[in-house]
């Protein structure tokens, strides 16, 4: 599933496209992803000009002229691809329509914006922006790892007293938003914390010791376009390539890139999820 970066890389690549440009039409080719599509979407978004593009944890939100706002998941597969821009930044061809394209939206611009999702686990939906927050998606979201409100102390109070692993603590997105299994496992291998340690037994100071290593990490995946590992894609079609820098995601059996360090990379399985670390630096 994409994370942050992912997520974060496919807004910024729309917003060129979309910000400030009205869908001219809207067409919707199934009743449902993950979950039913809202009644009557491909006429409420037809007509309405798009004024904002936000991300919240690994949502994309779409805030238009009408006083709502879509919302857009992305799921395991889902892509958002465009064709046509007539600003030159895009220079692929309207493709032909494909299989698995279920949202298609035409800008004013001639842009077209496709929601492509083999396996379908993405989701869409409209709400009123101005209550957008308390939408049951994004109701018990925890700050944002990259604003001012993930901090140390933030961090610090959240594991206080956890038993769950430092990783599945970091996970819940409930403490911080939109990380999941590969930046977790890349910012704990940079703290040099076992994922296996539990949260509430990290001193004070390595948890915060995190907070600047999780902003670390993120930045770096959306400043390389994300990781492409399977199905993502950027909005333009191209690979992210943070995948090439990982230090211990899908390395099992490699060596541990730190200096000197004579530890091999070792994959184990916590709550169905792989998770990579250098038993040797880590504890």
């Amino acid at each position: 599933m994409p994370e942050l970066p992912e997520v974060e890389t496919v807004r910024c690549g729309l917003m060129p496209a979309m910000v400030g440009q009205m869908i001219t039409r809207a067409d919707v080719n199934r009743p449902d992803l993950r979950w039913p599509f809202p009644a009557r979407m491909a006429e409420r978004l037809t007509g309405q000009n798009v004024l904002n593009l936000r991300r919240r944890s690994k949502y994309i939100l779409a805030d238009l002229g009408s006083g709502e706002t879509l919302l857009i998941h992305l799921g395991m597969s889902g892509r958002m691809l465009i064709s046509g821009d007539p600003l030159g930044q895009f220079l692929h061809d309207h493709p032909a329509p494909a299989k698995h394209d279920h949202v298609v939206l035409h800008m004013a611009n001639g842009a077209r914006i496709t929601f492509n999702d083999p396996r379908r686990f993405g989701a869409m939906d409209l709400l009123e922006t101005a209550r957008a927050e308390a939408h049951p998606l994004l109701a018990r979201i925890g700050p944002e790892p990259l604003g001012n409100a993930f901090n140390e102390a933030h961090l610090i109070a959240a594991f206080k007293g956890r038993t769950m692993p430092v990783k599945a603590a970091l996970l819940d997105q409930r403490i911080v938003a939109g990380l999941g299994n590969i930046y977790v496992c890349e910012a704990l291998f940079r703290a040099r914390i076992s994922p296996l340690r539990r949260a509430g037994r990290i001193s004070a100071m390595r948890v915060a010791g995190l907070v600047p290593l999780i902003r670390e990490v993120l930045s770096e995946a959306i400043e390389a376009g994300g990781s492409s590992l399977r199905d993502y894609r950027q909005a333009d079609g191209e690979l992210g390539y943070f995948q090439h820098r990982f230090d211990v995601y899908a390395r099992e059996g490699a060596p541990c890139h730190t200096p000197g360090c004579p530890g091999q990379i070792r994959r184990v399985v916590q709550s169905g999820r792989s998770t990579f670390y250098c038993p040797r630096c880590q504890r």
